[in-house]
């Protein structure tokens, strides 16, 4: 068995004296695992670093053995971003959030949205607001995704402004009004209404938002807590006047 493919690098683990396994996220292949051998070597700990896109080829005798990559540098970001403590716990939070797909499946859109994070943490400061989305995204890959597109009390598409805690569906002012309180804050640049760089109020507000849904249907029932990295984020880059 073998195949080509790119990859994002998640996690290099410690693998004898001088090899590691690998964890990526792949562009066709979702997320896979491989030995790569020497991977401790001088000349490949740089490439094999967290946020780097890699080249790569997996081969195995048979398809559900480990398997061995071949890896070649493609997109090198992580001294880009080695400096900036707000980005490396983006990264790492991403990297957690990442091992929550199930190995072997392939999620596409995930992975380009992927790409286009990464990059825009080594390039610019408006990747906060990519990174609410991306998690939106892993939810919908995980199977919980939420129904932004209209009002889940009277059917409406605009002025939505909520969304449910039950049903995961967007609410709009008026269908929300009774009960506001109780529902969670939708801000505008995730449902669609505006492509205007959302303030800190509203990228609190959404990662208030993905934080709930991602407690509640993936780590709570695995009696787990989100990755501390995430909050750590949050802290650096969330700021309300």
């Amino acid at each position: 068995m073998e195949w080509q493919d790119q990859g994002i690098v998640l996690c290099a683990r410690r693998f004898g004296e001088t090899s590691v396994i690998l964890d990526l996220l792949t562009a066709k292949h979702g997320r896979y695992s491989g030995l790569v051998r020497g991977g401790r070597s001088k000349r490949l700990r740089a490439a094999l670093q967290p946020g780097n896109t890699l080249k790569v080829s997996w081969r195995a005798r048979l398809e559900d053995h480990l398997g061995n990559f071949s890896v070649e540098l493609a997109a090198p970001r992580a001294a880009f971003i080695m400096d900036d403590a707000a980005a490396l716990a983006a990264l790492a939070s991403f990297c957690a959030l990442c091992n929550l797909l199930a190995e072997r499946e392939s999620h596409d859109n995930l992975y380009a949205a992927s790409v286009l994070l990464l990059d825009s943490l080594a390039r610019d400061d408006h990747w906060p607001a990519l990174m609410a989305r991306w998690e939106l995204g892993l939810l919908s890959a995980l199977g919980f995704g939420l129904d932004l597109s209209r009002c889940a009390a009277n059917g409406s598409y605009d002025d939505l402004v909520y969304v449910s805690p039950k049903s995961a569906r967007a609410v709009s002012r008026a269908g929300g009004e009774a009960f506001a309180d109780k529902l969670l804050k939708l801000p505008a640049f995730l449902s669609g209404i505006t492509s205007a760089y959302p303030d800190g109020r509203e990228l609190q507000e959404a990662f208030v938002l993905t934080g709930y849904f991602l407690e509640r249907h993936i780590f709570a029932p695995r009696g787990l807590k989100l990755p501390e990295a995430r909050s750590r984020m949050i802290q650096k880059t969330v700021r309300i006047d």
